[in-house]
């Protein structure tokens, strides 16, 4: 089988809250980090890099931050798999002031059968940040569903 492209993970979830308060969501490690990763170096803003953590993995990830555009759009660049790929939040205001996020990974490298691993696990992660997102904005829970997706450290 012959792809003409690398796949593309994708997630998205309608969030019931304004879009203001969903895009802050990602942007504040105080607030990411009560439903992704466990601490950051900073908050996103075009141009900066941070760096994110994972504690109970231990496990960090270098974030470039390419574009940061206030309630709309935020792409960033990272070596989550290894090598540099990028990631895409769109967040979409509804009429009812709920948001439609939607998140999109792309540019895996290696075999075509080691981008569709990828590009799945990829696809898992970001549900389950979607989820756990959620449920802390809309209902003040903490899942721990990132944590406890690898309890013992990475697989």
């Amino acid at each position: 089988m012959t792809t003409e492209r690398t796949p593309t993970a994708r997630a998205a979830m309608l969030i019931r809250k304004p879009v203001a308060q969903v895009f802050e969501a990602f942007v504040d490690p105080a607030v990411t980090s009560r439903f992704w990763f466990t601490k950051s170096s900073g908050r996103l803003e075009a141009g900066k890099q941070v760096t994110w953590y994972w504690a109970l993995q231990d496990v960090s990830v270098q974030v470039t931050v390419k574009t940061v555009t206030k309630n709309s759009r935020i792409l960033i660049e990272w070596s989550a798999y290894g090598g540099p790929t990028m990631v895409e939040w769109s967040f979409t205001t509804r009429n009812d002031h709920t948001t439609f996020v939607s998140i999109a990974h792309w540019g895996f490298s290696g075999s075509e059968e080691e981008q569709a691993k990828q590009a799945i696990g990829a696809t898992e992660g970001f549900a389950l940040v979607l989820a756990g997102l959620k449920a802390l904005l809309e209902h003040n829970v903490i899942l721990n569903l990132v944590p406890d997706r690898f309890p013992d450290g990475m697989p």
